[in-house]
């Protein structure tokens, strides 16, 4: 075997193949420091992505965690986990080494873990929330390596599910006649609230009831020429906003509801104050002023707002009772 001159003329001598192998094997030797100072490197620091860790841990990186964000980030698996590296040398050492579990963390300091990464927007509150005051941790809730929704990594397919596991006599209002489309898959709790706010009454998302009402029922707002005071005081005087057996979810049904604020002096016969007294008659005595009970009265039989139509308030110059 021969090889040629790169200038000049001749030939060079063969090289046994000997000598080749021998160059292989010397640099092999050279290098093979670099490579194992490189494995330990490795070993002593954080950076341990999901690929390090699936041979043993198959079940927690779930094809759902890997389409989602976290296992897309620069070391996923170390970002919430620690010592891990300590694991994985005790592991191939055969020894019992520290478990990089959350599982026996305190709810405080699990969310701790969650919120180095998500402490703005929604989030920015959650300290001070009545749900991290009653031990709720992130974890309640979201599920990192098995999530079931599309959206937000929740341990169940809706929100609404997720809630209804601890708030269930939401749950139980919701399932009655008149209710608001959550069960229909329309909206869900996070419509109205923000289970991460830690600054606003019930968790919601505005600065009062009326307001995340008005959101949706803006023909409620007004401003109105006569205002009706319950509800420029609050939407829930006389609605339940989770669900009600009644119609358009009030909490009582009429007119007993109208009579828990008008009890007196409304001018209707069999209002409040002389209902429980006067029974209704077949037929109104001579000279009983007009609205005089009877057991046919509109007024008994069926409800205030079949005269007071505009309840919520009247621009009109005769609405000063809401009949117009």
């Amino acid at each position: 075997m021969t090889f040629p001159l790169v200038r000049g003329s001749g030939v060079l001598p063969v090289r046994p193949m000997s000598w080749l192998v021998g160059g292989m094997l010397v640099a092999a030797v050279a290098f093979a420091p670099a490579v194992a100072s490189g494995q330990v490197a490795k070993s002593q620091t954080s950076a341990w992505s999901a690929a390090d860790c699936q041979d043993c841990h198959d079940k927690a990186v779930s094809p759902a965690y890997a389409k989602s964000a976290h296992a897309k980030t620069d070391q996923s698996c170390a970002s919430c986990h620690k010592n891990v590296a300590e694991h994985l040398k005790a592991q191939q050492d055969g020894k019992e080494g520290p478990v990089p579990t959350l599982k026996n963390m305190k709810a405080n300091d699990l969310s701790q873990t969650c919120l180095s990464c998500h402490e703005k927007a929604n989030q920015a509150t959650f300290v001070g929330s009545k749900h991290a005051r009653r031990n709720v941790s992130c974890t309640s809730c979201h599920s990192i390596h098995s999530p079931k929704s599309l959206t937000g990594q929740l341990k169940t397919k809706t929100d609404a599910e997720t809630c209804f596991s601890c708030h269930k006599a939401e749950r139980a209002k919701s399932l009655r006649t008149s209710h608001h489309p959550v069960r229909e898959g329309k909206m869900g709790c996070v419509s109205c609230h923000n289970p991460h706010e830690g600054t606003r009454p019930k968790m919601i998302k505005a600065e009062s009831v009326s307001e995340l009402c008005y959101q949706c029922h803006t023909e409620k707002r007004g401003p109105f020429l006569f205002e009706h005071a319950p509800v420029r005081e609050d939407c829930v005087a006389c609605h339940d906003v989770h669900g009600s057996n009644h119609p358009r979810m009030v909490t009582q049904k009429q007119p007993t509801l109208c009579w828990s604020c008008h009890l007196s002096g409304s001018g209707h016969f069999g209002s409040g104050d002389n209902y429980s007294t006067e029974k209704g008659v077949p037929a109104a005595p001579a000279g009983a002023p007009k609205g005089y009970p009877t057991v046919n009265s509109r007024f008994i039989g069926r409800a205030c707002t079949k005269c007071h139509l505009n309840i919520h308030g009247s621009n009109s110059p005769s609405g000063a009772f809401f009949v117009r």
